[in-house]
C-alpha cells in the first residue's frame, strides 16, 4: 500500500509533478495570489486526482464486500 500523499498516483506522474514543482519554483512568476499562484494551482489538481483515486478504491472495496 502506498503512501496516504502518493496514493492513487503513479510513479511517472509523481516524478513530472516534482520535475514541474521545480521548474516552477526556479521560473515562475514571482508573487500572486492562491488563486493565481502555478504551484498551488498544480497542488490543488494533485489533491484532486488523490481524492478521485481514493473514492474509486473504496467503491471498488465496497463492491467486493
Amino acid at each position: 500500500m502506498g503512501k496516504p500523499e502518493n496514493e492513487g498516483l503513479s510513479l511517472g506522474y509523481r516524478l513530472g509533478y516534482r520535475i514541474q514543482m521545480a521548474m516552477w519554483e526556479v521560473f515562475g512568476p514571482a508573487q500572486l495570489g492562491a488563486g493565481d499562484d502555478p504551484q498551488m494551482r498544480l497542488e490543488r489538481r494533485r489533491q484532486a486526482k488523490v481524492a478521485a483515486a481514493r473514492e474509486a478504491r473504496a467503491a471498488r472495496e465496497a463492491e467486493a464486500a
